[in-house]
């Protein structure tokens, strides 16, 4: 489990040294907490503190903070993290995942431990359609990636978005969601995880794929009905999966997905804010909430997102 007090306490001392951060353990009086930065609290963990004023999620998503936030009030702010480096790292992990399998990197590197010398068919990058589900900041930054390494690329959310690139084509809504993955040879899930999309990569929308499709999950691991996914994998439905999040981490040792010669694992790498930027960004945002204002990554609670 992450020490969170641990994990942050250079960055305190570099950004922030006149802020006291405590863990909880170092907490005697609780009325003097203003901000909780949180990385899946338990359900009771924030009641004891009267006065907050922003909890402050560790990553681009708040999924992890509903159990706690549930007897809150409903006005106290909830912040996520997002930041430019995040998607230059996303989109460089989603490249790197789908140029892996589409260029056969993987069968590359193991006939090298074989000494052997054969070149596979190669399909273009022109002929091979890209689906991102998950249109938000992280979603269209690695469009924009994919499209200019020559990809076609479709993006499936809940509306249409404005200000994405031109040659994206947008699918919205739960009725256009089989036209949008009809099309993919590889599908990237990006979705922020709600109630709705919990398990969206299940045995709905596996059939709906071809059969040659690659999945790709960089968002979280409940995104991911994980039996469904490996009866795809094994009866040919599904062609493979690169996976980065999961339902329990670290993924255990005895996890079939370890093994298996359809997946390849990552450990939760995709993208990480640096540690002084989510200090500077809590303060940021506790500044904003101070001055009367609405934190930029100010999250509705009502949404999930």
């Amino acid at each position: 489990m992450l020490d969170l007090h641990a994990f942050l306490a250079d960055a305190f001392l570099r950004v922030a040294p006149e802020v006291a951060w405590l863990s909880p353990d170092q907490v005697t009086d609780p009325a003097v907490v203003d901000v909780a930065l949180c990385w899946y609290p338990a359900p009771d963990a924030l009641h004891r503190y009267p006065k907050l004023e922003l909890i402050q999620s560790l990553g681009a998503g708040t999924d992890h903070l509903h159990p706690a936030l549930r007897s809150l009030p409903d006005d106290l702010s909830v912040c996520r993290v997002t930041d430019s480096h995040m998607s230059r790292a996303m989109s460089g992990y989603v490249a790197w995942a789908v140029l892996n399998q589409q260029r056969q990197f993987k069968a590359y590197a193991a006939q090298q431990t074989e000494g052997r010398w054969l070149r596979h068919p190669m399909q273009s990058a022109g002929e091979h359609c890209v689906g991102i589900a998950g249109q938000g900041q992280l979603g269209a930054a690695c469009a924009g990636t994919l499209l200019e390494l020559g990809f076609q690329v479709r993006g499936w959310a809940r509306d249409i978005k404005l200000n994405m690139p031109a040659a994206l084509t947008q699918f919205a809504g739960p009725e256009s969601l089989e036209d949008f993955l009809s099309g993919c040879d590889t599908l990237v899930c990006l979705l922020p995880l709600t109630p709705d999309t919990q398990g969206f990569i299940g045995e709905r929308v596996l059939r709906q794929l071809p059969p040659h499709a690659h999945v790709i999950n960089a968002s979280r691991g409940e995104h991911v009905d994980q039996d469904a996914l490996l009866s795809a994998l094994d009866t040919g439905l599904l062609a493979h999966a690169t996976l980065d999040v999961f339902h329990e981490e670290p993924l255990p040792p005895e996890h079939p997905y370890w093994k298996h010669p359809r997946i390849t694992v990552t450990p939760h790498v995709g993208a990480r804010t640096p540690n002084d930027q989510i200090v500077r960004q809590m303060l940021d945002n506790l500044l904003a909430i101070r001055a009367g204002g609405r934190p930029r990554t100010w999250v509705d609670r009502a949404r999930g997102y």
